[in-house]
């Protein structure tokens, strides 16, 4: 391999000094990917297929070279040349292939488990447009397509194609590959599949495209508007296309390796991650038979080999797809769908476990349950929920399949990628290397006292909040005082994640600043989210955010004190800007109702102080960090499920007996906002509030704005606020992905 400035040289055909950003990203890309071949792959007689219908890997070029061990003398060589790495960065798009916290997990994961020097891939999807581009116009999203895909890219094609058979044709794919590099570790692969025949050609107005031209469309959008039936049979064209290629790749490398496929499960762990990817499971039965095994004996072989996460407790989100559409679709696995349902109602009676229901509708995670060897939840709470409520009937007959992995996330992209600045106090004054072992950080409880440690530790929070203003100044012309408290939430835009409740506490700050009583120090409350398409009340929310901005923004009583921000189009890249800032991290979901959250912890890295529920990881956030460094508001878990249970609870009460909350929700529909706003979608939202709230905003509204109230009263002692901030990065380190991954591999995988 030649070094970097000749390559560099060679690659340009001038001098570093003398080339434009774009050009030395795509001679950086190039020779990354040179020195990914030549780092060794992974190995192993056993190997876990991640299947997952996104992985939001965000930007790779710098997450590659700190993985390769060659981001400092990368960043050394543009310097000399006058140039700046994180410019370079700039140039890079970010890869349209996740939405939310499944996909960003899915990222992660992969990380730990090729840094672990585990032998596993991941199979998914190659999305050509993404989820959406989300812009905002009159104070509402809009969408557009999101191309990622350049001529020069991170994706190979291997070559390899599969025949995937549906019920009135046959698609042929194409096979790509991302390398993914352990950190100073091998590398393992990202599987993504493609249509030879897609079609970008055919987006008309925003996103739309017809939805019945599979071969041209089945790979142009993540999450398809399923509004509709044809929305739907296209997810689940998408879902068999990726589970079919990844089954047959699965098989093609077991029989490469002369593996004996009746031994699959001694060569093979399967992870369904969610219940996109469930039909693996009759897909794999069905290919197995092709393959002369007999069916019981495939089904057995399956059922020792697939292993299922789950990440939501929102019934909704648990697929249940028509029978009549999988036979629309895929009918070749129809009938072994009736075959497991059958042998499980043949074995128990209870219809809350049947894998067809009475109105003919296949339940994915019940076909997952049954005919994978392990379950698992993503957070201790999560998991204690799907036990004891949501899953129980399952419980009751597989308790030995349950399992608890809190999930975790890589410390490589969220700490030593984003926050230099961070890293740099942390080598002073951590024991031990918290690069490769997250757990070193709890040594940093040692400097709790440690005054000049502390006084580091703010400036290291104020530079990274003047460089977040810069950033969002230049990329959006946003104006934000880094000498504020940034309160931020940054999450998918869901009613159960609360973000209406926030923008009721701006309706109060607003009218508190209006009657005199200004804060001390100005807030900075900081959105960014997208809705999905077809979600109408969380577009709702985003038009309300957005009203609130311009509201704040021009009322010159106001702006000095009250800052409102929704960043355009969030996303992995936006993210990295963002978590280092924050002072306040909002997890404010409905208790029982956020699996785990992974947002949380990047923040509680990076040195936020949590604002949240007793609800998914903040749970275990606040077992770690103690009472005086978190802020925990909002009816307990037990108490939410009872009052769904009895359906208890009323938002029209609240709104009709609390003066306090009937002029905060009021206030959506004043003069002032319908001013701004569009009345149609600001008198939506005010009446869901009034007349549904199925998340119960109502309930926690005077607790949340009371607690935020005393974070933001105590922010004001810079010092005891600067050790909350200590205490919570030294206790980051259990939620390192490298854990969970070791975790997932002690007790489902077992990889060799």
């Amino acid at each position: 391999m030649l070094d970097l400035a000749t390559f560099l040289q060679n690659e340009l055909k001038k001098d570093v000094k003398d080339a434009g950003d774009r050009e030395i990203y795509y001679a950086l890309l190039a020779y990354t990917k040179e020195r990914l071949k030549e780092t060794p792959d992974i190995t192993g007689d056993k190997k876990v297929y991640y299947i997952s219908a996104e992985f939001l890997i965000g930007k790779l070029l710098s997450n590659n070279l700190i993985n390769l061990g060659i981001y400092d003398e990368v960043a050394e060589l543009l310097e000399k040349n006058g140039k700046k790495l994180s410019a370079i960065e700039e140039m890079e798009p970010e890869p349209s292939l996740g939405n939310g916290g499944l996909g960003r997990l899915a990222a992660c994961f992969l990380d730990s488990i090729a840094s672990l020097g585990l032998c596993g891939d991941g199979i998914g999807l190659n999305y050509h447009m993404g989820l959406f581009r989300q812009v905002f116009e009159a104070h509402k999203q809009k969408e557009m397509p999101n191309p990622w895909i350049e001529p020069k890219s991170w994706l190979e094609d291997t070559g390899i194609s599969f025949q995937v058979p549906f019920k009135d044709f046959t698609l042929k794919s194409k096979l790509y590959d991302i390398d993914v590099a352990g950190y100073e570790n091998g590398k393992n692969k990202l599987h993504l599949f493609d249509v030879e025949g897609v079609d970008e050609s055919i987006i008309w107005d925003g996103i739309s495209f017809d939805k019945q031209d599979i071969g041209r469309n089945l790979t142009l959008f993540l999450y398809p508007d399923d509004s509709d039936r044809a929305g739907n049979l296209l997810r689940i064209y998408q879902q068999y296309f990726m589970v079919s290629n990844g089954a047959q790749l699965i098989l093609k490398e077991c029989e490469d390796k002369g593996y004996d496929l009746r031994k699959l499960h001694e060569h093979v762990a399967i992870q369904i991650n969610d219940t996109h990817p469930s039909m693996v499971i009759p897909e794999l039965i069905r290919l197995l038979v092709q393959k002369n095994v007999d069916f019981n004996e495939a089904i057995e072989i399956v059922q020792k080999t697939c292993a299922y996460t789950n990440h939501t407790i929102l019934a909704e989100a648990l697929e249940k797809w028509p029978l009549e559409y999988l036979e629309q679709v895929a009918p070749q696995i129809v009938p072994i769908i009736k075959d497991l349902d059958m042998r499980m109602k043949g074995r128990y009676q209870d219809s809350r476990v049947a894998i067809i229901d009475d109105q003919n509708r296949v339940h994915m995670a019940h076909m997952d349950i049954h005919f994978g060897y392990s379950v698992n939840g993503v957070a201790a709470l999560h998991t204690e929920i799907l036990k004891n409520s949501e899953l129980k009937p399952f419980y009751d007959i597989y308790p030995q399949k349950f399992n608890n992995k809190t999930n975790g996330i890589t410390f490589r992209r969220w700490l030593l990628h984003c926050n230099k600045e961070l890293v740099s106090w942390l080598d002073e004054y951590v024991q031990g290397d918290f690069r490769k072992d997250a757990g070193k950080l709890e040594s940093l409880m040692n400097q709790l006292d440690n005054d000049a440690a502390l006084e580091k530790l703010l400036a290291v929070k104020h530079t990274k909040k003047t460089e977040l203003s810069k950033y969002l100044k230049e990329t959006q012309g946003l104006e934000l005082n880094p000498e504020s408290i940034f309160d931020i939430q940054v999450k998918r835009l869901h009613e159960y994640k609360r973000q209406q409740m926030n923008a009721l506490y701006v309706i109060y700050k607003y009218l508190e600043i209006k009657a005199g009583r200004k804060p001390k120090t100005p807030i900075t409350m900081i959105f960014g989210a997208k809705a999905a398409p077809a979600y109408t009340i969380a577009k709702d929310i985003i038009h309300l955010i957005l009203c609130l901005q311009e509201l704040t923004a021009n009322d010159p009583e106001v702006a000095p004190y009250l800052k409102v921000v929704m960043v355009e189009n969030y996303n992995v890249t936006m993210a990295e800007h963002l978590i280092p800032a924050c002072d306040i991290s909002e997890q404010i979901s409905l208790a029982s109702k956020e699996a785990s959250g992974t947002g949380n912890m990047k923040f509680m890295l990076n040195g936020a102080v949590t604002l949240g529920t007793e609800d998914g990881a903040n749970v275990e956030i606040h077992e770690l960090v103690g009472d005086e460094n978190i802020y925990i508001f909002g009816e307990s878990s037990e108490k939410v499920i009872e009052h769904y249970a009895k359906s208890s609870y009323r938002a029209v009460n609240y709104y009709i007996e609390d003066e306090q909350i009937r002029t905060l929700v009021n206030f959506i529909i004043s003069p002032e906002m319908m001013k701004i706003g569009d009345p149609y979608h600001l008198l939506q939202i005010h009446a869901e509030l009034i007349y549904k709230d199925w998340f119960m905003t109502l309930l926690d509204l005077k607790d949340y704005i009371a607690v935020k109230e005393k974070a933001c009263e105590e922010y004001e002692d810079r010092k005891a606020w600067s050790k909350k901030m200590l205490v919570n990065i030294a206790k980051a380190g259990y939620f390192s992905s490298d854990r969970t991954i070791g975790d997932y591999n002690n007790d489902i995988w077992h990889l060799k």
